[in-house]
């Protein structure tokens, strides 16, 4: 009898953890249900629509207020202005970013399909809700960034130039981004869906970002891959020399492989040491 009763004490105890477990969770579920929300960005008709009917909305993931520094950022997912990979590009960054007490706010922003307005007023508009709720989301209005992947990068890079007051953003963080409109060097499927099939000069100038790059563009943090076959590398690179050209601190990092579109995917060989440098430069200031 004696040979039984430790393993039978023993599940007692693992019944009783496993119990305490659920029951703190059922018990913090509340708690997170609060911190974690679906907001539509437009709540009258939005502007600038476009022929598809999508819909733009933010998922808001606040941090725990004990542990809140009031910094923030938006996150746009990439896609080639064509769709939007939500997951890995996206939500998927929500803990990472909460876990230094920073909010994550995931944007789902509208498809240009020829009209780049469409999907800047989204990004402007995201970055203008949290500043209007910086209060209750407890944010700091001036640590509010935009961090962007391949054409969401575009997108990110755009606001960052172009937006003024409260549309533009303090900092700005860029995965193997599209930069350029132009021949030789662009994504040529994110500058056809963002400008269409006929794009004016005019307009493939304003939206190379590198060109719009002045003294007073945010800070950057610019990440991407020397194999990256998809968004040439030298769209990120020329972008960080136009940023230090004019004086805007920036950090950039160039990884020997990975490709493009790795996002927060564990199987991209430099996953960890990406991740490092990314805290290291938000911890720098």
């Amino acid at each position: 009898m004696k040979y039984f009763a430790y393993p039978m004490r023993g599940s007692m105890v693992v019944l009783k953890s496993v119990i305490l477990t659920v029951f703190c969770l059922v018990l913090a579920a509340p708690a997170l249900a609060q911190r974690t929300f679906d907001v539509q960005l437009w709540q009258k008709k939005a502007p600038n629509n476009n022929s598809l009917g999508d819909t733009a909305y933010v998922k808001v993931y606040l941090p725990e207020k004990k542990h809140a520094t009031g910094r923030a950022v938006v996150i746009c997912p990439g896609g080639g202005y064509e769709h939007l990979a939500m997951g890995h590009e996206g939500i998927d960054w929500a803990p990472f970013f909460n876990d230094q007490g920073i909010a994550a706010i995931v944007l789902h922003y509208r498809m240009p399909a020829g009209n780049p307005k469409v999907p800047v007023s989204d990004a402007e508009e995201a970055l203008r809700l949290v500043r209007r709720n910086a209060q209750a989301w407890h944010i700091d209005a001036d640590n509010v960034g935009i961090m962007g992947f391949s054409a969401g990068g575009h997108l990110a890079s755009t606001v960052a130039t172009l937006s003024k007051d409260d549309a533009k953003p303090n900092f700005q963080i860029l995965f193997y981004p599209v930069i350029t409109m132009l021949d030789g060097y662009c994504h040529q499927g994110s500058r056809k869906n963002l400008l269409g099939e006929h794009a004016r000069k005019k307009d493939e100038q304003k939206y190379c970002t590198d060109m719009q790059v002045t003294r007073v563009t945010p800070r950057a943090f610019i990440a991407l891959s020397d194999d990256d076959h998809v968004v040439q590398p030298m769209n990120g690179v020329n972008y960080y020399a136009e940023l230090y050209r004019h004086d805007v601190p920036a950090s950039l990092h160039v990884y020997p492989s990975g490709g493009h579109g790795y996002g927060l995917r564990t199987n991209f060989r430099y996953h960890i040491e990406m991740l490092l440098d990314l805290k290291a430069w938000l911890q720098s200031f």
